[in-house]
């Protein structure tokens, strides 16, 4: 059982004094899901996000129903959940799905590239090259609308295929991505094969390249158990954007060893403990990804939420 005041904070000064969790489990999570989660599920499962305190949700993705089936309601839920005063980011792969984005009123949207050619070639079926040119039109169409544009980059730290990534060739598309007017960049370990030194030398060149920190969040996997320490030490070098999934659901459909996001249950439980703040609630987090397990119908992998619903069990 958890006694009251822990975790205890012992802040750093090497850290920030707050951090924005980008939740991604409503979409990044969901859309890895074999079964299909019902619509009004999904509504409700943002609108607890919201209400433990979570300030930006990824709602959805306007991607053809082919690609994503799980997230084939795309216009049916965004309505659903529009009238939330938290930010709702969605993602588009073209601007057929910005347009459909747009429609509802969406007012964040995301693109999503590859470091490398194997991973656009078999998420995309075009080269680097190929889904950047793709990307610049709709980006440019977004900013022209004033909506805020966030560029996923996905197999920054390894490629099931191609194996190590050289950090100049994700520093070369991080550049492009933010050339053509990407508001902030989330660098995606998307088979979780980071680790802590690799980390920093990235965030390093990336800063050396004159890429603000301010504009980079961070998407660690937890395959290798490296997800926290990936997040610390990108924290330590100036990041104060980073990506979580509620219950630690998710993974990556077009990448078999990709296994579940970094739970942002773990993430605010190690970063209470640092004096961080989050403005997140996690009693009432805890209390929707378990809620939301018993939807899926399977525990949350998730080692704070098994933590602290098991101490509840025990309590009641």
């Amino acid at each position: 059982m958890t006694a009251p005041g822990l975790p205890m904070a012992v802040p750093s000064r090497d850290l920030p004094t707050r951090v924005r969790i980008h939740e991604v489990g409503a979409r990044d999570g969901l859309q890895n899901e074999k079964a299909t989660v019902p619509t009004e599920v999904k509504a409700e499962f943002i609108r607890r996000l919201a209400d433990a305190g979570l300030t930006t949700i990824e709602a959805t993705s306007f991607v053809h129903p082919e690609w994503v089936p799980q997230l084939a309601d795309a216009e049916q839920l965004f309505p659903l959940v529009s009238d939330l005063t938290v930010a709702l980011p969605v993602l588009v792969p073209n601007e057929r799905g910005l347009n459909r984005a747009l429609a509802l009123g969406a007012r964040r949207v995301a693109v999503f590239a590859s470091a490398t050619e194997s991973f656009a070639k078999a998420n995309l079926n075009r080269t680097v090259d190929e889904a950047l040119a793709m990307f610049e039109p709709v980006v440019s169409r977004a900013k022209s609308e004033d909506v805020h544009v966030r560029g996923y980059l996905s197999m920054c730290f390894g490629d099931p295929w191609e194996g190590a990534v050289p950090i100049p060739q994700v520093v070369k598309v991080c550049k492009a991505l933010l050339d053509m007017g990407c508001d902030e960049l989330s660098l995606g370990d998307t088979i979780g094969v980071a680790t802590p030194g690799h980390v920093v030398a990235l965030l390093a060149a990336l800063d050396e390249a004159g890429v603000p920190l301010s504009a980079l969040g961070v998407h660690f996997h937890d395959t290798y158990g490296q997800a926290l320490a990936n997040t610390l030490a990108a924290l330590q070098q100036g990041v104060t954007t980073v990506d979580a999934s509620a219950g630690g659901l998710g993974g990556c459909p077009y990448a078999k060893s990709a296994t579940g996001n970094l739970a942002t249950e773990d993430l605010v439980w190690m970063l209470r403990g640092l004096g961080i703040d989050t403005g997140i609630d996690l009693g009432r987090l805890v209390a929707t990804s378990t809620w939301m397990a018993t939807q899926l119908g399977r525990p949350s992998p998730s080692r704070t939420v098994r933590a602290l619903s098991h101490e509840d069990t025990e309590e009641h």
